[in-house]
């Protein structure tokens, strides 16, 4: 497995102060941060948009996981690559071209991956799993943070854990959604590697005492 890395979600910082919630992370020694793109339409929530990226892009060298929660991501691409996005993630569940999207997100520059809903079977994606750089598993249904971890997802993940094992395949196995120390230690058995921390992260009393703890399930 790659090493452990923790994505704090940006959707739980201060809205208010999105620049110091990203100083936040990179104060800590962390080195991504997540970024959910809603629409409105294929979640029923709004976040940000590739100005939000761009005004942040200048003081951060954090890697940007953008995560695109969008009925039409093909149209966007450019927009958040331009905007500075480092990794851009599709979720494989609305009717466009996946395979052409991966490759075009590649042709901008960027790394891309494949994203699965609660209900979305791994075998939705496995057909696309040699063309991605990242694979992010939803454990609660996305469009708003805060939501209860779905242990019933461990078993796609283990899914997905295997084929890349099988087929000597180098993504990043991803999961977003209620994650905690206690979750994030299910995960990590399940073969998880990239685990986005949005609530517990932000809220945490003592945020260098989370992290110590979540390193210690490397």
């Amino acid at each position: 497995m790659h090493p452990l890395l923790l994505a704090p979600s940006l959707l739980a910082g201060d809205h208010a102060q999105l620049g110091a919630s990203v100083r936040i992370v990179e104060d800590l020694g962390l080195s991504w941060i997540h970024l959910d793109i809603m629409d409105g339409h294929f979640v029923p929530n709004f976040s940000f948009g590739p100005q939000t990226l761009a005004a942040l892009r200048p003081a951060s060298k954090l890697f940007f996981d953008t995560h695109l929660m969008l009925d039409e991501p093909h149209r966007y691409l450019e927009a958040f690559a331009r905007a500075g996005a480092n990794l851009i993630s599709v979720h494989i569940e609305p009717a466009y071209d996946h395979a052409a999207t991966l490759a075009r997100i590649r042709e901008l520059g960027c790394q891309c991956g494949l994203v699965l809903n609660p209900g979305t079977p791994a075998a939705a994606i496995e057909p696309l799993l040699g063309q991605v750089d990242l694979v992010l598993v939803m454990t609660v249904q996305p469009g708003f943070g805060g939501q209860s971890f779905r242990r019933d997802q461990l078993p796609k993940l283990r899914q997905i854990a295997d084929w890349r094992r099988a087929r000597g395949l180098t993504f990043r196995l991803e999961v977003d959604g209620g994650i905690d120390l206690a979750t994030a230690a299910e995960c990590r058995a399940a073969g998880a590697d990239t685990l986005v921390a949005g609530t517990s992260f932000f809220r945490a009393p003592d945020r260098a005492a989370f992290l110590a703890e979540f390193s210690r399930l490397g």
